[in-house]
């Protein structure tokens, strides 16, 4: 019984490895979205010089935008791999910037992000204001701040969770 034991666990251990199927998929996912940020920058080029202030501020924002998205993106691949799959070899020094991201403090900063996404959408909405009306105003607005309190919650329980841990190991 116990080698039939044994044998589950290393099969279940093993099966971290199918997540990296995601993370190079969301890695070509990556690439093809620089090339449709390549576009938005392209356009935006082609005609900055017939547009006004509100129309380069709403162009600024989009690339913005994609940047957080495409940062993202990038922080789920590493500390995804790096937590559930495998540590990178050799990139010690490399992944000094990325710093040590847990689950916890992953998912944190991927809802800070999606909150500072919202927030970008939010102001393009405005400073498109004459587009909308005002109910399409108030539940993009009320989504918004949903994301706001679902982060600040977020942050929260982290906290918690991290002084339970240190209130513990202090214990011991």
């Amino acid at each position: 019984m116990k080698k039939l034991e044994h044998a589950i666990e290393a099969v279940i251990l093993a099966s971290r490895w199918l997540l990296v199927v995601f993370y190079l998929g969301l890695a070509m996912a990556l690439g093809l979205y620089a090339i449709s940020f390549g576009a938005k920058l392209y356009g935006f080029v082609s005609k900055l010089l017939s547009l006004d202030d509100t129309g380069t501020i709403l162009q600024m924002l989009a690339l913005i935008d994609a940047a957080l998205v495409a940062s993202l993106v990038v922080m789920v691949i590493i500390s995804g791999y790096e937590n559930f799959v495998s540590r990178f070899d050799n990139a010690e020094g490399e992944l000094s910037w990325l710093g040590k991201i847990d689950a916890g403090s992953l998912k944190i900063k991927v809802a800070s992000t999606i909150v500072a996404i919202s927030s970008i959408h939010l102001l393009q909405v405005f400073l498109n204001a004459t587009s909308f009306t005002d109910s399409q105003l108030m539940w993009l607005t009320i989504m918004h701040m949903a994301f706001v309190v679902s982060a600040l919650f977020l942050a929260y329980i982290d906290r918690v969770m991290a002084q339970t841990k240190k209130d513990k190991d202090a214990e011991h």
